[in-house]
């Protein structure tokens, strides 16, 4: 299938038509590399670059992008009929950025595995998911989150195989704990970026099951805070960029838990230049944390169950320049069949304004300096 790429839609002109009126020093032309694959080792398959490799660049500003939790469930599997088309018109936003992730929620299984034990609800999709998430113009994702290993082992084995087959850049999940914490490298127009994904929520009774060890496969875990200070060091060396993802904090709980404050301070000071995630179904407040950006909640993306309160979502851009995040902008949007519709006008200048409010419980400041 053929697949659009980003390169004709980074101009100034393509972000405002997105909503997101960042400076035009972040947008222009990709230059992707791999220096180190991730969850299997992977190559930025985002969109195609051609068979030879790309001579070493100057760093430029680099935009980045994010959207919260997502998954195929219910009205939502259809979609993946024709992947090309899945995520709708918020496509649009992701193929702007040059470098878009999201919290993918859900095993990569058709038929493998047993549902987890005690657990109202279990998500799985094919591996059709990968291409779809691709279509749209997102680069890597997170499978770090309570739904990830909803199948058990013979989920996990299909989830690893299908990740496998694809080539598609995934993080938090792997056959050991070294895989599962290991950073997806890629080098975005001259920046060196590590990627790191993690949950700090996991059923008490699946923990011991759901951890990768040494000994088995799994989940990275964030309740082991001394492993992702390591995780986030380790990152740290060689990169311009460190980004964490993490799922973590309450459901419908609109400011950060004491849990998640301590981490995002430990990462921040491990190095992490990006703390971003979600769990909450609802988006939380983002700022700046002594240089860093972190943000403690994406909400819903794509969601076929999200009504009400949870069906407020939106991208979040980030503009990084010499490593660090420069500006800010949250383009919201509002589900609708599971998909999120960027939104316009009054409507979604409110909804910005409602967004910077958020801020106000989460002890970050809104501006870098």
């Amino acid at each position: 299938m053929a697949m659009r790429g980003k390169t004709g839609l980074r101009g100034t002109a393509a972000l405002v038509t997105a909503g997101v009126a960042l400076a035009a020093a972040a947008c222009g032309g990709s230059d992707k590399t791999t220096a180190e694959g991730a969850t299997p080792p992977a190559s930025p398959t985002g969109k195609p670059q051609g068979g030879t490799q790309q001579p070493k660049a100057a760093k430029q500003p680099i935009l980045l992008a994010f959207g919260g939790d997502t998954h195929f469930e219910g009205s939502l599997r259809g979609r993946l009929a024709d992947p090309s088309t899945a995520l709708g018109p918020v496509a649009k936003q992701l193929r702007a950025a040059d470098l878009a992730m999201v919290n993918l929620e859900t095993a990569i299984t058709t038929g493998g595995g047993t549902p987890a034990p005690g657990k109202q609800f279990t998500f799985r999709a094919p591996p059709t998911a990968f291409t779809a998430l691709k279509a749209a113009g997102v680069d890597v994702a997170s499978m770090a989150n309570n739904h990830g290993m909803d199948y058990m082992e013979g989920g996990l084995r299909d989830s690893l195989a299908a990740i496998k087959r694809s080539g598609f850049p995934v993080v938090g999940i792997g056959k050991n704990a070294d895989a599962a914490y290991r950073p997806y490298r890629v080098t975005v127009k001259g920046n060196k970026v590590a990627i790191i994904g993690a949950t700090q929520v996991l059923d008490d009774n699946l923990i011991q099951a759901w951890t990768a060890t040494d000994a088995k496969g799994g989940l990275a875990s964030a309740k082991d805070i001394p492993r992702m200070v390591q995780a986030v060091k380790e990152a740290r060396q060689g990169s311009d960029v460190v980004i964490v993802h993490l799922h973590w904090g309450a459901e419908l709980k609109g400011c950060p838990l004491p849990r998640q404050q301590e981490l995002a301070k430990a990462l921040v000071e491990a190095g992490a230049d990006v703390v971003v995630g979600g769990h909450a179904h609802i988006p939380l407040g983002g700022g700046y944390m002594n240089g860093s950006f972190v943000h403690y909640g994406m909400g819903n993306f794509v969601f076929s169950s999200a009504q009400g309160q949870t069906a407020k979502s939106g991208v979040l851009f980030l503009k990084v320049v010499n490593g660090k995040v420069a500006k800010d902008k949250w383009s919201p949007a509002l589900i609708s069949g599971g998909i999120p519709v960027p939104m316009k006008g009054a409507a979604a200048k409110a909804e910005v304004r409602r967004w910077n409010g958020l801020r106000s419980c989460t002890g970050l400041s809104a501006g870098p300096s």
